[in-house]
């Protein structure tokens, strides 16, 4: 059977979309996604890496207005420490 590819990255097989500073995981046919805004970069190795971000756990359903869409909010030091957060949070 031929493999299915998908035309985002994935991370535990759900999607990442980056739009400059801010990543979506998660798809946006479920009820939630999380956001994850990084706030703040280090250079390392010639690289810029994620120091400090936010994460958002947000309602897809678009009636809810933004203000009341999302439901939790964090803040860490790594973007590894986010997406596992957001693993949690969405249950994959």
């Amino acid at each position: 059977m031929a493999e299915t590819k998908s035309p985002f990255f994935t991370y535990k097989g759900m999607p990442l979309v980056r739009k400059g500073n801010v990543i979506y995981f998660g798809n946006m046919y479920d009820e939630f996604i999380v956001m994850i805004e990084i706030l703040g970069k280090e250079k390392k190795g010639g690289l810029d890496i994620a120091n400090k971000v936010r994460l958002r756990k947000m309602a897809t359903d678009i009636t809810i207005p933004p203000n009341k869409a999302i439901v939790k909010m964090a803040e860490r030091g790594s973007l590894y420490e986010a997406l596992d957060i957001a693993c949690a949070w969405l249950k994959v």
